[in-house]
């Protein structure tokens, strides 16, 4: 549903529904990004291409000016299997009622517009009308981050920290979006709107510090995979959000362009005595405080996940092997995967389409040939629940009184959208699923050691742990780790994660043994609170990462009270198999669209 709730609409509007490696391998030498095969998908969602009587994959005012001039014909008329498409009642007529209908498919909306929330489809709408612009909406973002992301907000109690940097050529991109508007109208659903990156992945127009003062200088001349589709699909980056510094943990503590010894801490727009999760806190932080439109994270144990859980948002943890992590700071090769963090399912399954793609650098992504759907908002129906199984471990749901609560809430509303809830007895090897550990301490240094053998620039004097660790630009309250990780053998490595490693062997039995889970009772999905309230359950975060099935988490309502009148909440996780994104965010849709359970974070109002 494209939600009215926040702004008048009149004249033509959209208001309908959709109805519509392996582990630890290293990642190839960069090559050419021009070999990154991005699938080309469709515009749109079904609901806003199916009527299209151009061929341009969408409802323009060009459609409207055939309909129009094919008021009153009928089915007898010789040219009726032109127009007869948009016969929406079947009575063998075009008729008035056909083309309102029709309208309501074109994405235009020319009625006030509001930033505070605004999805992709309010974004493209106003933009397609008139009423503002790319230009207008990245100034916009670029002036809340300026006014509220280093500031001490009434009712606050410190600040967000959730940007590290904006891009100086943001407004020149967001201009060159709107000449393209101009000339050829709206040529994809990102088209000029602004995206916020973890500073996790290279881009050419600013430096990409992994969250370490150690790499304040890494400006590096070629974008990460990923980003090179956004920008192809017309989004504007925006800025860089802060991090765990090099992915590490939740809290998101960085040192990036602070004295050394010092560190900023990030915290949650909804209570900022609290975290904002992490790694990817940042983009959690922002997307939520409404500093830029849609963002993006890395997940290796949770790291898009808690994120997007504290702060409520949806966040799409994808297949390992979806898309490519080349000219992205590693982790754990093993389990490290990026994603959207996004205000609405809606919006993550139209940024997921812009990144996917199989990229020779990285070699895992070659899994994908076959399993990519024509555009991940195919399957975002308002039915996507009826008929479905989902299965549930008791044992997942944890002890806390409130994640209780709203995970019963959950089911009965998944229950009366037409889904059948199964609790499942996992056999005795779940627990050793669950309890594998991550692979970001035996893998960092050697997939550290790659991505500064083709990525770090050059300028850039701390080239490995050693070097890090004697120049105490960091967070020294991890010495210890990174001394621990500085430690790990070549041969330790390789036990872990190698081709017949420990840790690759348990994530390969892991895959197995959860999709025959699922296949034995016949699921669609498992389900499980992704956290507590500011506060992780047990292994939850383990389940996606030790088997490599994608996981889409959002909203599942209030646990509590905030700062400023704000509400604390909590997010539902689906998982699902190798390459099942699409269906997973259908069915999260259906569940989003039942709950609206997202609130806007009271301290960070509207400017003005």
């Amino acid at each position: 549903m494209i939600t009215t709730s926040h702004r008048t609409r009149r004249t033509i509007v959209a208001t309908a529904a959709f109805v519509t490696a392996s582990a630890g391998a290293l990642l190839a030498p960069a090559a050419a990004y021009a070999d990154v095969v991005h699938p080309t998908a469709p515009l749109l969602a079904p609901y806003y291409t199916e009527l299209d009587l151009t061929g341009d994959q969408q409802v323009t005012t060009a459609d409207l000016g055939i309909a129009t001039a094919a008021l009153g014909k009928t089915a007898d008329d010789p040219d009726w299997d032109a127009v007869s498409v948009i016969d929406g009642d079947h009575d063998g007529r075009i008729t008035v009622t056909d083309i309102a209908a029709l309208s309501h498919r074109m994405i235009y909306d020319d009625g006030p517009f509001t930033l505070m929330e605004a999805s992709v489809i309010d974004m493209q709408a106003a933009m397609n009308a008139g009423v503002t612009t790319s230009v207008a909406l990245t100034q916009a973002y670029l002036d809340r981050i300026a006014a509220y992301d280093r500031t001490v907000v009434a009712g606050g109690t410190r600040p967000l920290n959730s940007i590290i940097t904006t891009s100086a050529v943001a407004l020149k991109a967001a201009a060159q979006a709107d000449a393209e508007r101009a000339a050829h109208g709206m040529t994809s659903m990102l088209l000029g709107v602004p995206i916020a990156l973890k500073d996790n992945y290279d881009t050419v127009d600013m430096a990409t510090t992994g969250g370490c003062g150690c790499w304040n200088g890494n400006q590096t001349s070629t974008d990460a995979a990923m980003v090179v589709g956004l920008r192809a699909a017309g989004a504007v980056v925006l800025a860089k959000a802060s991090l765990d510094e090099f992915a590490y943990g939740f809290v998101s503590e960085f040192s990036t362009n602070q004295p050394a010894g010092s560190t900023l801490l990030v915290a949650s727009p909804y209570d900022t005595t609290k975290t904002a999760g992490g790694s990817s806190g940042g983009t959690g932080a922002a997307i939520s405080a409404n500093l830029a439109g849609i963002g993006f994270g890395t997940d290796t144990g949770g790291s898009i996940r808690v994120p997007s859980s504290y702060n409520q948002l949806v966040g799409v943890r994808p297949t390992v092997g979806l898309a490519s992590r080349d000219g992205i700071i590693p982790l754990a090769l093993s389990q490290d995967t990026g994603g959207p963090i996004a205000r609405s399912v809606l919006d993550a399954a139209v940024a997921l389409d812009a990144v996917v793609g199989v990229d020779p650098a990285d070699p895992v992504t070659a899994r994908q040939e076959g399993h990519v759907p024509d555009s991940y908002t195919t399957e975002l129906s308002t039915t996507a629940l009826a008929g479905a199984r989902i299965g549930y471990v008791a044992s997942m749901v944890g002890s806390n009184a409130a994640t209780i609560e709203r995970f019963n809430k959950a089911k009965e509303t998944l229950a009366a959208r037409g889904a059948t809830l199964v609790e499942i007895t996992p056999p005795s090897d779940f627990a050793a699923v669950l309890g594998e550990g991550s692979g970001s301490t035996n893998e960092f240094k050697h997939d550290l050691n790659a991505y500064v053998a083709t990525h770090l620039a050059p300028e850039v004097t701390q080239r490995t742990l050693d070097d890090i660790l004697a120049g105490g630009n960091f967070v020294t309250s991890r010495r210890s780790i990174y001394v621990q990780r500085n430690n790990v053998s070549d041969d330790a490595y390789q036990a872990w994660a190698g081709p017949h490693g420990s840790h690759t062997t348990q994530l390969a039995a892991g895959k197995v043994l959860v999709t025959k889970m699922m296949d034995d009772n016949d699921l669609d999905a498992l389900i499980y609170p992704s956290t507590n309230a500011y506060g992780t359950i047990g292994t939850n975060m383990r389940l996606s990462p030790n088997t490599g099935l994608p996981a889409v988490t959002l909203p599942m309502g209030g646990t509590g009270a905030g700062q400023g009148g704000s509400t604390v909440g909590m997010n539902l996780e689906f998982l699902g198999r190798d390459f099942a994104e699409a269906h997973l965010l259908g069915l999260a849709y259906d569940f989003e669209q039942a709950t609206h359970y997202r609130t806007t974070p009271a301290l960070y109002p509207a400017l003005g």
